[in-house]
């Protein structure tokens, strides 16, 4: 473990929402190890949001000290404003300041989407993407005070790519990483810069996915390959001054494999200078394109490879 005071993240504060487990537990107990000081904030519910007697806050907390580090357990849900509010404040209260945050809360509804209903479409929807946008938020005007600041959001190659049974998770993801290039627009002047992370790890949300056939058991046991601890250094590197120019990107962290990944960009122009009609789009433009066109891959049909 490295010296805290000299740690590329020493003199830092951050907050890691959902970090009682999983990705969001590697990643409050490598900033700790950086030097940051860390809220380690928790709701202790299950996959699906239901409440649990657990405090995995507490136990991250207790390891994080028990390792000569600082942090304060926080239990507010990121779904409601005041509550991520209250997360920012608690921040600022115990340790004085708040310089990162890491949106990493999240949850599961997955069904296929003729039989998903309002509730677990918003439910996702609710966790994810406004969770994102409420704690964001809330540390948006300290950062804006003290013209620095990083946000990092957690995405996925299910809303980057595509996956099956997953209408309100990819539609957060992808709003996530829509929010993240705005909020880097919007603050940009202030010196306070946000990117998106898809991050390929075997935890409790991907520990769901069924694995009833020969196909979905070979997939299953190639994601248990994948460490959560293994994104928590990309998280500490990109929350460090020294990557102070970074902005408005999407990562990929895939144990050893790190990935920069493309934005949306026009890769095909159909013009005329007589205008279009249905008939000659249907019999020019279409057929134009169509080698361009991208398959209805799933993100494990892209990522085939064993992770290295």
């Amino acid at each position: 473990m490295s010296n805290r005071s000299e740690g590329v993240l020493a003199g830092k504060v951050a907050l890691v929402t959902g970090a009682g487990r999983g990705i969001g537990r590697s990643i409050a107990v490598e900033l700790a190890a950086a030097g940051a000081k860390v809220v380690v904030n928790d709701l202790g519910v299950a996959l699906d949001g239901d409440p649990t007697n657990e405090s995995p806050a507490d136990a991250v907390v207790t390891e994080i000290q028990n390792a000569g580090g600082e942090a304060v357990a926080d239990k507010n849900s990121v779904a409601e404003w005041s509550q991520a509010q209250q997360m920012v404040q608690t921040a600022v209260d115990k340790f004085g300041q708040i310089d990162i945050v890491v949106n990493n809360a999240g949850n599961l509804k997955d069904v296929i989407f003729h039989k998903m209903s309002e509730e677990e479409f918003d439910a996702v929807i609710t966790v994810h993407l406004k969770g994102s946008f409420n704690v964001s938020r809330a540390a948006a005007p300290h950062f804006k005070a003290q013209a620095s600041g990083c946000f990092i959001h957690m995405a996925s190659t299910s809303g980057l790519i595509g996956n099956f049974g997953q209408v309100n998770y990819c539609a957060a993801k992808m709003g996530i990483v829509g929010m993240s290039k705005a909020i880097a627009l919007d603050m940009q002047k202030f010196g306070v810069r946000s990117n998106a992370i898809a991050p390929f790890a075997w935890t409790r949300m991907v520990s769901s996915i069924p694995d009833e056939t020969p196909e979905q058991k070979k997939r299953v046991e190639g994601l248990k390959k994948l460490i959560p601890e293994k994104i928590a250094p990309f998280v500490a590197a990109l929350a460090s001054d020294q990557a102070a120019h970074v902005s408005g990107q999407i990562f990929g962290v895939r144990n050893n494999e790190i990935y920069l990944f493309s934005q949306p960009r026009p890769i095909r122009t159909a013009h005329t200078s007589d205008g279009w009609t249905p008939e000659t789009i249907l019999e020019r433009v279409f057929p134009m394109f169509e080698s361009d066109f991208y398959a209805l891959h799933r993100s494990g049909e892209v990522f085939t490879w064993d992770p290295v």
